[in-house]
């Protein structure tokens, strides 16, 4: 365990405050928090309760501007903006200030390293801080370290089943026989998919990962965008073709993967028994070693608290 880090932490959504509650847990102190509208600093230890409190009541976490934030003198910057595609913007931004400062970033914010990972690469070598970005693909699972750990080079594809709305309606019209819409119904009910799923069920939040993924097996030698990927969604699988596929013994998963050569999403037909044949909202990575054989991660891809444990596994590997 590294020594106690001083944390900013920008974005005050359920990633962003997952990683505030948490981090004195981990043996950090927070000592600046921001959401989109303000901030809160305090060079000992910011009172996250209160600023939490303030958010549900009053919208905001302080009285400071939110670039007060980046301005603190932290030594990690928690970067749990939402992902934006294109321009990557204001994460990106948000990233490069840290670097210029020295700082390390630490990324839950999927769109600085899916949409300009060059980029972020380059500002990180002029630097003296380091990018992390574990809770990018996957919520607690530790793909991206395990890929480190095994090298880049000896992994030669990571396929798997990486967003848990999907998987979820997947599952539902599987187990229960109905068609698309009234699982997305459902699902909206219960809170797994947003209000508007286009990210989830189009396979758009998948193929990011993937991207990222591919970005890490290329080890630098190519950038992959989302551009690069080939994507289809789940909105046009009819609930008679999971029927047909269980006459089979089979079922259908939102399935991506990533090489050094290309990344593909889609809806695949998967044996039932199948360790990609997760249910519910779990997720799983198959990663293809060139000594290690095949291996398998699987656990909760999204939440709050799951993926705020890795944003802090990734603090406490940072020097």
């Amino acid at each position: 365990m590294t020594d106690g880090k001083r944390l900013a932490v920008i974005g005050a959504g359920a990633v962003g405050s997952s990683v505030a509650e948490l981090a004195a847990e981990y043996g950090h102190a927070v000592v600046a928090f921001a959401d989109s509208s303000s901030a809160v600093v305090d060079a000992e230890s910011v009172d996250v309760a209160s600023a939490l409190d303030r958010k549900s009541s009053e919208g905001r976490v302080g009285d400071d501007d939110p670039a007060a934030a980046l301005e603190a003198d932290y030594d990690v910057l928690v970067e749990a903006t939402p992902t934006t595609l294109g321009d990557a913007e204001p994460g990106f931004s948000h990233v490069e200030a840290a670097l210029e400062r020295d700082r390390h970033v630490v990324l839950a914010n999927k769109g600085p390293v899916a949409e300009r990972y060059g980029d972020v690469r380059e500002l990180e070598r002029e630097s003296a801080g380091e990018v992390r970005f574990e809770a990018t693909v996957g919520g607690a699972i530790p793909i991206v370290s395990t890929i480190e750990d095994l090298s880049p080079s000896h992994v030669t594809a990571v396929r798997g089943v990486l967003n848990g709305t999907a998987n979820f309606i997947l599952s539902r019209m599987a187990a229960e026989g109905i068609d698309y819409e009234h699982v997305l119904a459902e699902a909206q009910d219960l809170g797994v998919a947003e209000a508007d799923p286009t990210f989830d069920v189009e396979g758009t939040d998948a193929a990011l990962k993937c991207v990222i993924l591919a970005n890490v097996l290329s080890e630098g030698e190519r950038e992959f965008t989302l551009a690069d990927a080939d994507v289809e969604g789940i909105t046009n699988v009819p609930g008679s073709a999971l029927d047909l596929a269980a006459e089979d013994g089979r079922t259908i998963r939102l399935v991506g993967e990533a090489t050094r050569e290309e990344i593909r999403v889609g809806p695949r037909l998967v044996p039932q028994n199948a360790a990609l044949a997760v249910t519910g909202t779990r997720n799983i990575a198959q990663l293809e070693t060139t000594n290690a054989g095949q291996l398998n991660l699987s656990g909760r891809g999204a939440g709050g608290p799951e993926t705020a444990s890795a944003v802090l596994g990734d603090v406490g590997r940072l020097g």
